[in-house]
């Protein structure tokens, strides 16, 4: 089983949950981060700490987020590994909890 990052982390992108990864599992796109779920032990210690709530265990994603499993695994490969937590964007707020963020998610 993985965690996995899903649609509230674009352009919010807060970045508290790498530094308690303790696989380095995280990777940093342009305006979100991904999760390597090859990488990924099932620790737990990255949900809690996600002020946007957007990291789910791969049992409890909801349905209509299942998408981003996938795309967590792709884009995990493409992207670089962070593991020291960075200033959010200076708009991450007014970006947290909107909907529909998917179209904004840059590669």
């Amino acid at each position: 089983m993985t965690y996995v990052v899903t649609e509230n982390c674009i352009k919010c992108k807060y970045t508290d949950c790498v530094e308690v990864c303790p696989v380095d599992c995280f990777h940093e796109g342009p305006n979100f981060l991904a999760i390597d779920p090859d990488e990924c032990i099932d620790c737990t210690l990255c949900e809690p700490e996600c002020p946007a709530e957007a990291i789910y265990s791969e049992d409890d994603l909801p349905k209509e987020m299942e998408h981003f499993l996938e795309l967590n695994a792709e884009l995990s490969q493409n992207w670089p590994v962070i593991t020291e937590a960075k200033d959010p964007p200076a708009d991450a707020e007014e970006w947290d909890g909107k909907p529909d963020k998917l179209q904004h998610l840059e590669r």
